[in-house]
C-alpha cells in the first residue's frame, strides 16, 4: 500500500513550537502583510510591462476593451477558486479541488500541466532578467547573469517559506508603487496640472482622433484578446500560498474581494493612461514600449533606464513566485502519490526540499535549451505550454460546478466567498474561455500552434493519468484521503 502523507481538511493547522504548521507538513511562515502584497502584486506580470504596446498597435484605443474582457473573466475565475480555496485551503489549490470534485485523472493531468508551464516561464523570465542585467554589466555574460539570478531565488526558496514571502513582499511593492505613480503622474498630465510637463497635445481626444476608437475595426477587439489574456497568468498564485499563512480563510477572502480593483488600476487604468498621453498609432509606442513612450511624452527623464529596472523587478518577481508555484503544486502531486514520495517530503523549516530542486532543476535544462536551441526544442516548450493558462481557468470553472455541492454538503459553514449568480456565470465563464482558445485556433499562426501542441502534451498527461488509474496505482484507503 501507498501510504502518502495526507492532505489538510479543510485548511486545518496543528501547532508546534515557535510557529504553526500545517497538518501537510508546510509551515505557517507567510504573513498576512505577504500574502496582501502577493495578492496586489501578482496580477501585476512582466508581460504588461514589455508587451502592452504590440497590443496597442493591434487593436488601438479599442485594446481597453480587450484588457476590460480578460479582465473580466480573470475576476470570474478568481471568484470561483477563491470559493473553494476560502473552504479548503491546500499547497495544491485547483488541482486538488479537480483531483476530489473530478477524479484523480484531472488531478494529475492539470496539476503536472501547471508544472510544465512555470518550469518553462523560468527559463523565458530568466533569460529576460539576463538580457537587463548584461546591458548594465555587459563583463558578464548573459548565460552568466541567468545562472545568478536561478541560484540566487533557489536560495531564497530553500531558507523558508517566510524568505520567499519577504522577497516577494519587495517586488510586488515596487510594481504597485510603479504602476501606481504612473497612473497617477500620468493623470496630472492629462488634465495639465503636472508641473514641467511638455505634452501639450495630451489629452481624451487621443481616444477617437485616429481612425476613432476601433481604429483597426470591431474585430481587432479579439486580436488584442489573444495579445493580452497571457499577461494576467499568476493571479491564482495567491491560493497557492495561502495554505502557508497565518489565516488562509482571511487571506483568500481578501485577495478575491480586491481582484476588481487590481485589475481595474493596474491594467485598465495604466493602459488608459497610455492611451490618452499619446496617440495610439506613434511608432514610439512599440518602439520603445507603452510605458517608456508615454513617460518619455511628458518629459521624464532617464524614463527607459526607470522602466528596465521595473521590468527586471517584475522578472525577478516572477522568478520567485514562478518556482515557489512549482514546487508547491510538485509537493501537493507527491501528497497525491501522483508525484514521487520524496517531493511530499519537508525539512525542520517546513520546506519541500526535493520538489524546489527538481523545479529548479527542470528549469535550468530549459534555460539550456532556450540557449541552445532557441528555434526548435526550446520553441516546442514554450509552444507545447502556452494554452496551459487557459486550461487552467478552464479546469477551474468545471471544478467549482461540481465543488459547491461537495461543500455544501460536508462543510457548508466554510462558503464564505460565493460564486456570484452561480452557476450562470459560470457557465458563461467556460464559454468565454472556451470561445478565447476557438478563436486561437481561427487566428492561425503561432496561436493555433500553440493550442494544438499544448493539446497533444495535455493529452499525453491524461492518457498517463488514465492508465496509472486502471493499473490501481491507488487503493480505496488512499481515495478516502483525498481533499
Amino acid at each position: 500500500m501507498n501510504t502518502q502523507p495526507t492532505l489538510p481538511k479543510d485548511g486545518q493547522e496543528t501547532g508546534t513550537t515557535g510557529s504553526s504548521q500545517s497538518s501537510d507538513g508546510l509551515k505557517a511562515g507567510l504573513k498576512n502583510r505577504h500574502l496582501s502584497m502577493i495578492a496586489i502584486g501578482g496580477v501585476i506580470g512582466a508581460g504588461l510591462f514589455v508587451g502592452s504596446g504590440s497590443g496597442i498597435a493591434a487593436a488601438g484605443p479599442a485594446i481597453l476593451l480587450s484588457y476590460a474582457l480578460v479582465g473580466a473573466m480573470v475576476v470570474f475565475v478568481m471568484r470561483m477558486l477563491g470559493e473553494m480555496a476560502a473552504a479548503r485551503p491546500s499547497s495544491g489549490s485547483f488541482s486538488a479541488y479537480a483531483d476530489r470534485a473530478l477524479g484523480r485523472w484531472a488531478g494529475f493531468t492539470i496539476g503536472w500541466l501547471y508544472w510544465f508551464f512555470w518550469v518553462v516561464v523560468l527559463a523565458v523570465e530568466a533569460t529576460a532578467g539576463a538580457k537587463i542585467l548584461e546591458g548594465w554589466i555587459p563583463a558578464v555574460p548573459q548565460w552568466g547573469w541567468a545562472l545568478i539570478v536561478m541560484v540566487v531565488l533557489t536560495a531564497t526558496n530553500l531558507g523558508s517559506v517566510a524568505s520567499y514571502g519577504e522577497f516577494e513582499f519587495w517586488f510586488a511593492g515596487i510594481k504597485v508603487v510603479a504602476i501606481s505613480a504612473f497612473v497617477v503622474i500620468g493623470l496630472l498630465a492629462v488634465f495639465g496640472v503636472l508641473p514641467g510637463s511638455d505634452n501639450p497635445g495630451a489629452g481624451f481626444a487621443h481616444l477617437t482622433d485616429s481612425g476613432g476608437f476601433f481604429p483597426m475595426g470591431a474585430g481587432a477587439v479579439l486580436t488584442g484578446v489573444l495579445m493580452v489574456v497571457f499577461s494576467f497568468m499568476g493571479s491564482e498564485i495567491v491560493t497557492l500560498a495561502a495554505g502557508e499563512s497565518e489565516d488562509p480563510q482571511r487571506a483568500v477572502t481578501k485577495a478575491t474581494n480586491s481582484v476588481i480593483w487590481r485589475i481595474g488600476v493596474f491594467y485598465l487604468g495604466s493602459i488608459f493612461v497610455v492611451l490618452t498621453l499619446l496617440p495610439w498609432n506613434d511608432k514610439s509606442i512599440v518602439e520603445k514600449g507603452s510605458y517608456v513612450a508615454a513617460l518619455d511624452s511628458i518629459g521624464i527623464p532617464h524614463a527607459g533606464q526607470i522602466m528596465n529596472v521595473i521590468v527586471l523587478t517584475a522578472v525577478l518577481s516572477c522568478l520567485n513566485s514562478g518556482l515557489y508555484t512549482a514546487s508547491r503544486m510538485a509537493f501537493s502531486l507527491g501528497q497525491r502519490g501522483d508525484a514521487p514520495k520524496a517531493f511530499a517530503k519537508t525539512n525542520a523549516r517546513g520546506v519541500p526540499t526535493a520538489a524546489i530542486l527538481s523545479s529548479v532543476v527542470f528549469g535550468f535544462v530549459a534555460v539550456f535549451f532556450n540557449y541552445k536551441w532557441p528555434d526548435t526544442v526550446f520553441a516546442f516548450l514554450l509552444n507545447s505550454s502556452g494554452a496551459v493558462a487557459l486550461f487552467v481557468w478552464l479546469v477551474i470553472c468545471v471544478t467549482q460546478l461540481r465543488m459547491r455541492g461537495i461543500i455544501l454538503r460536508e462543510t457548508p459553514e466554510k462558503l464564505v466567498v460565493r460564486m456570484w449568480l452561480f452557476p450562470y456565470l459560470t457557465w458563461a465563464t467556460i464559454a468565454m474561455i472556451v470561445a478565447v482558445l476557438g478563436y486561437m485556433v481561427y487566428d492561425g499562426g503561432s496561436n493555433r500552434e500553440q493550442v494544438v501542441l499544448s493539446l497533444l502534451v495535455a493529452a499525453l498527461v491524461m492518457a498517463i493519468a488514465v492508465v496509472r488509474q486502471r493499473l490501481g496505482r491507488n487503493t480505496a484507503a488512499e481515495e478516502l484521503e483525498r481533499v
